[in-house]
């Protein structure tokens, strides 16, 4: 039996920001989409169309961007972005919107299938990824717990129209609305855009063991549904 997609769509209609966001944390299409194949990819930079994934992203700044599409490329989703903030102010409110509804729709899709067939996910997920001299750590914990520590050791004012501070509120404002435990450090790395960008794909990493299926040896994948992977029964 195939299991139920884990999808979600989400608006977050502001005085600062307005953002649509369709999500599959399976990858495969996208619940009411307007991404279309090679239009998508011509029109925006994020953007990569293949039969596992849908990803189009765009939200104005395109270093956010480009970290959103690495995040959805590892993390194994298919993902539309739209996002139309303040920016003549500044990034802040359309970067943080912006993960603040990430963060909602994937806790939304997540509880997507609330009983049998989808198998009950690890609940938590690690992964260590390199990209040249940088080296990230990224740890989640599907806990209903909201938290985050995040320590990217970052040193310019900006990579490219993103500010660098806003880069650990961006994973501190998605941990706050998926309600997840999140730690996510730089350990090493002489190029902020290297380390940044690690960080983000350790992370993906790390959501897609979390979100994956509770492997345990000599029980097969799918048995034992509806089993919660916590000692007070449930996690959401």
């Amino acid at each position: 039996m195939v299991s139920p997609a884990r999808t979600a769509t989400i608006s977050r209609d502001t005085n600062e920001t307005k953002i649509n966001i369709s999500l599959s944390l399976d990858g495969g299409a996208l619940p009411h989409s307007s991404t279309n194949g090679e239009t998508a990819v011509k029109q925006d930079h994020a953007a990569q169309i293949s039969k596992r994934q849908q990803i189009d992203v765009n939200t104005g700044i395109g270093f956010l961007d480009h970290m959103l599409h690495a995040l959805a490329k590892h993390a194994g989703w298919s993902l539309q972005i739209r996002a139309k903030g303040d920016l003549h102010i500044d990034d802040h409110h359309t970067a943080e919107d912006t993960c603040i509804a990430l963060g909602t729709a994937f806790k939304t899709a997540l509880l997507t299938p609330t009983t049998p067939p989808h198998p009950a996910p690890a609940r938590f997920g690690s992964a260590y990824c390199p990209l040249d001299e940088a080296l990230s750590r990224a740890v989640i914990d599907l806990s209903n717990r909201p938290y985050s520590v995040v320590d990217l050791g970052l040193k310019r004012e900006k990579i490219g129209d993103l500010s660098c501070e806003m880069i650990p509120h961006c994973f501190q404002s998605f941990a706050q609305a998926a309600g997840v435990t999140l730690h996510v450090d730089c350990l090493r790395g002489e190029n902020d855009h290297h380390r940044a960008e690690s960080a983000f794909k350790a992370l993906a990493v790390a959501i897609r063991i979390a979100t994956g299926p509770w492997e345990r040896p000599g029980v097969e994948v799918g048995e034992g549904e509806g089993e919660v992977r916590s000692t007070k029964g449930v996690l959401y």
